[in-house]
Formats: structure tokens, C-alpha cells, sequence
């Protein structure tokens, strides 16, 4: 079985026993806190690690098809991945980022550094 962290902000997996971190718990736990959590929880599992665009906050990432409020913001995703070095990732994608609806190409941004973020954790094996 491989872990999969999946962070999004609504998440439709409830139902299926999956630990979910709510975006507010970023704010009173704060990133390391968070990472620590995941850490925990795939241990030495391999790990694919999937990225919703729309858990960061429209003010970092307008351009994706379902933009919600109170999400993370840039700084605590990169943050968080920062966080995840060491661990046994094997894949890792980043979706929903719809560069139509981002005029000032914020969400591509984000996105790309999100990449290079994860990218680094690769390059740390």
C-alpha cells in the first residue's frame, strides 16, 4: 500500500477513513507541526504525494477551476513540503491549475515553485 498525502482544502474522502488536515489546522498547529504529522503517518511507506492548486488561497492561486477561501497560503505549502524531506517519495503532481482563469499568472507561479519544491525532495534521495 502507498500513503498518499493529498492536500486540498475540501476533500471528498471522508468516508473512506483517510486523516485529513483541515487548513485551519495550519494555523493553530503551524507547518512543522503539520509535516511532523504526515511524517508520522507514512513513516518509511513509500509516498505519493498529490498537490490540489486550490488548497493555497484565491489571494496565491486564482487560476484554478474551483477556488476556495481560507486556504493555505504560499509560504505554509512550501513550507510543509520543506517539511517532508527525508521521506520515501516516489511521484508527486500538482493539479487543477487553469492558467485561463489567472490573468496576472500567479497560479502558474505558485505551481512552479511547488514543482521545484518537490523536485528538491526528489534530488535529497
Amino acid at each position: 500500500m502507498i500513503p498518499m498525502v493529498y492536500l486540498r482544502n475540501m476533500c471528498p474522502f471522508i468516508f473512506y477513513k483517510i486523516k485529513i488536515i483541515h487548513c485551519d489546522e495550519f494555523q493553530t498547529e503551524g507547518t512543522d507541526k503539520i509535516a511532523e504529522r504526515i511524517r508520522k503517518r507514512v513513516g518509511d511507506n513509500p509516498l505519493y504525494l498529490s498537490i490540489d492548486i486550490d488548497v493555497l488561497d484565491p489571494a496565491f492561486a486564482p487560476g484554478t477551476g474551483t477556488p476556495e477561501i481560507a486556504g493555505m497560503t504560499t509560504r505554509e505549502i512550501v513550507n510543509v513540503i520543506r517539511g517532508l524531506s527525508g521521506l520515501n517519495l516516489i511521484s508527486a503532481d500538482v493539479v487543477e491549475v487553469a492558467p485561463a482563469y489567472d490573468h496576472a499568472e500567479v497560479t502558474s507561479l505558485a505551481a512552479a515553485t511547488i514543482v521545484f519544491e518537490l523536485t528538491n525532495l526528489f534530488a535529497k534521495k
